[in-house]
């Protein structure tokens, strides 16, 4: 085969996409541009997140979402280029649309949901890279938010891909959406007879050691009630460095209360029971004659 038979076999029409032919060297070029643009997208993203939005002022959530949108938009310029390759008429899309809506109708309602669903996340941002989100069967902090799922990483170091449509859908608690506080409770309870005073002392006390508990907003020590077997009190602390590891300031805190409890003499008492049993009545029986 020489150079003008290749030629030939390379301008053959292949496909008839409207009105427009498409050979060969259409499709190569279209490869070729579509595998550009997925390199431009790429890089796009890397340079506005690692480079050039960082020397902002905006939050590091906030600059993952541009860079994600802009690579979007990069992505979505060069396939609209790439048919233009193909000579692919854009202002008539009745065959694209039928095509689109057919093959949503066989199974692709999940892909394009998920899909509308991370541009609505990273739109109103109901949660962002490294908050804290509680799903309900787990716990972990985001690590990545694509196109399709976002991946949640736990404390047990297991990533859980979560399609983004749970995340418009469903309920979520995200600890860390507005702040990076968050407030720990730890219940305790003492003995009655204890100096409820000194208990009170010794919670603020356990909490000021910690270097993980904020001093502002300042701990606090509840009396919450006189309960069956103990007199019950709250201790509230606020932590920001410890929040993906709430286990184990409570930990810390619950140590450190054993502690001085144990010093001063303080008893953590054990649900208990008093039975009285009263002197039992005598029935004497007599017989007949």
């Amino acid at each position: 085969m020489n150079w003008r038979e290749s030629g030939q076999f390379l301008t053959q029409p292949l496909v008839t996409l409207g009105k427009a032919t498409v050979s060969l060297a259409n499709l190569i070029e279209f490869v070729v541009i579509i595998a550009l643009v997925l390199a431009a997208s790429r890089v796009t993203r890397q340079v506005l997140r690692y480079r050039v939005l960082p020397r902002t002022k905006l939050e590091a959530g906030l600059q993952y979402a541009i860079a994600r949108i802009v690579g979007y938009v990069v992505l979505v310029f060069g396939f609209v280029i790439g048919l233009e390759t193909l000579g692919v008429d854009l202002s008539s899309f009745k065959v694209v649309a039928g095509a689109l809506s057919l093959g949503i109708g066989f199974g692709l309602q999940n892909i394009v949901n998920n899909f509308i669903s991370g541009l609505i996340i990273l739109a109103e941002r109901p949660i962002q890279m490294g908050d804290r989100v509680d799903l309900g069967s787990a716990v972990g902090r985001i690590t990545r938010i694509g196109a399709r799922s976002t991946s949640v990483l736990t404390n047990d170091n297991i990533i859980i891909i979560v399609p983004n449509a749970e995340f418009v859908s469903n309920r979520v608690t995200n600890w860390t959406l507005v702040d990076s506080k968050v407030r720990f409770s730890i219940p305790i309870g003492v003995a009655y007879g204890s100096d409820v005073r000194v208990v009170e002392r010794l919670l603020l006390e356990a909490a000021a050691a910690n270097p993980h508990v904020l001093k502002d907003p300042v701990p606090s020590a509840n009396l919450q009630e006189f309960g069956n077997s103990a007199i019950n009190f709250l201790l509230r602390v606020w932590s920001s460095d410890l929040v993906h590891s709430p286990e184990r300031l409570r930990s810390q805190l619950n140590f450190a209360i054993w502690d001085k409890f144990k010093q001063a003499g303080i008893e953590i008492p054990f649900p208990q029971s008093e039975l009285h049993v009263k002197e039992p009545i005598r029935i004497e029986l007599k017989r007949e004659a």
